[in-house]
């Protein structure tokens, strides 16, 4: 986007305001001037999901507009197999009022169920694939969260938690990857697309493989002759990554491992014993990029200061990129909300230490970018210390 459009707003002061007297504090409070431009460290998390509803081209706008250089759209399918941004095939009930709209509350794989008893919770499960394209397009997107106390179906899509916003949820415009294609480019920015797992909400009796989607979401790019060089892929399922390593090269060069063997224990950050497929296995396999939560990448010293953990320290060893999720995700740091930095808990005392965080992962763990809900912290920092 062009420099002047670019804007950083009041949050990012008030967090390097939030910290601890300091170097860096001193060093951040000299930037809030600018000079003010788009970073690919900046990552917009499905937008600006800390106020926007999110995979809306309103949230697009506003990530953009704080800085963002590259915008991630989710990448789910509907019935007849158009690709569209959700964060998860079957989110609907969660992110959008379709249970607001009988005609298509009705398709869902699960219709809404009350809440029974003391200890009963309510359940919905609509996905994507549910409906076709046209009646995706119909519904209007809302800040993700549900009511798990819910009575009704009205009572359950009051679930947003209390450190977001309706603010900007009146209107929530949807999108299809192609439209989000069409708009990211149009702002001249970077795109990383997520590919989810087609065996999670299948209609079509095995006709639609795992390959097939992944095949259909490189094309989407392809179609609107975007550079691959601005596209980063990504994946929580390794062969998809082998996958377009192997058969789209240009596009594989820059995708994304999204590492989750933290789930059932299967990887310790602090044990490369644990690691397996190992770093260097991984790069002799191709891969460039790796992106694990935040947690992952740090860890406390003897004198509880912040430092890399061995997983940081490894994956640079084996000359992998590093990018990391999800910044400002969990609420604020001094209410509790420190989920993606529980490893370094013992030090946090603030919410300004989210910008402790950035300095340690950017500048001691090399992660090359971060995703935001609120990219604007990001851009902020990244301005500050000359990251592109």
């Amino acid at each position: 986007m062009a420099k002047d459009s670019v804007t950083f707003g009041p949050r990012p002061r008030y967090l390097v305001d939030d910290m601890d007297p300091g170097e860096l504090k001193e060093k951040l409070l000299q930037c809030q001037s600018g000079p003010i431009k788009t970073s690919d460290f900046s990552i917009g998390h499905r937008g600006a999901s800390l106020q926007f509803p999110e995979h809306t081209k309103e949230g697009y706008l506003a990530a953009a507009r704080m800085g963002a250089g590259i915008i991630e759209c989710d990448v789910t399918f509907t019935k007849d197999k158009a690709l569209v941004c959700r964060h998860s095939q079957c989110d609907l009930q969660a992110t959008t009022d379709i249970l607001s709209r009988p005609e298509l509350a009705a398709k869902c794989s699960q219709p809404f169920s009350p809440a029974e008893g003391s200890n009963g919770k309510a359940s919905a499960k609509c996905c994507t694939s549910d409906i076709t394209l046209a009646e995706f397009k119909s519904l209007r997107a809302k800040m993700d969260g549900a009511n798990l106390k819910a009575k009704s179906a009205e009572e359950y899509q009051k679930g947003t938690p209390d450190w977001r916003t309706e603010l900007y949820a009146t209107k929530g415009t949807l999108m299809t990857h192609a439209e989000s294609i069409k708009l990211i480019n149009s702002l001249g920015l970077k795109f990383t697309p997520e590919l989810k797992s087609a065996d999670v909400a299948m209609p079509y009796n095995g006709d639609y493989s795992q390959q097939d989607y992944a095949t259909a979401l490189i094309a989407d790019y392809k179609a609107a002759g975007i550079d691959p060089a601005r596209v980063f892929p990504q994946s929580f399922n390794l062969e998809d990554i082998l996958y377009w390593i192997k058969n789209e090269p240009e596009f594989g060069a820059q995708a994304v491992y999204l590492d989750d063997r933290y789930q059932g224990n299967r990887i310790n950050p602090g044990d490369p014993s644990t690691f397996s497929p190992s770093m260097g296995e991984l790069a002799a396999k191709g891969v460039k990029y790796i992106a694990p939560p935040i947690w992952m990448l740090l860890n406390l010293d003897g004198d509880g200061k912040i430092i890399p953990s061995a997983y940081a320290r490894e994956a640079k060893k084996a000359g992998i990129n590093i990018i990391t999720w999800t910044l400002e995700r969990s609420g604020s740091l001094e209410g509790g909300g420190g989920w993606y930095y529980k490893s370094v808990k013992d030090a946090i005392n603030n919410d300004g230490d989210v910008m402790t965080l950035l300095d340690v992962l950017a500048k001691d763990a090399g992660v090359k970018g971060v995703f935001s809900d609120w990219p604007a912290t990001t851009t902020y920092y990244a301005n500050c210390m000359g990251l592109d």
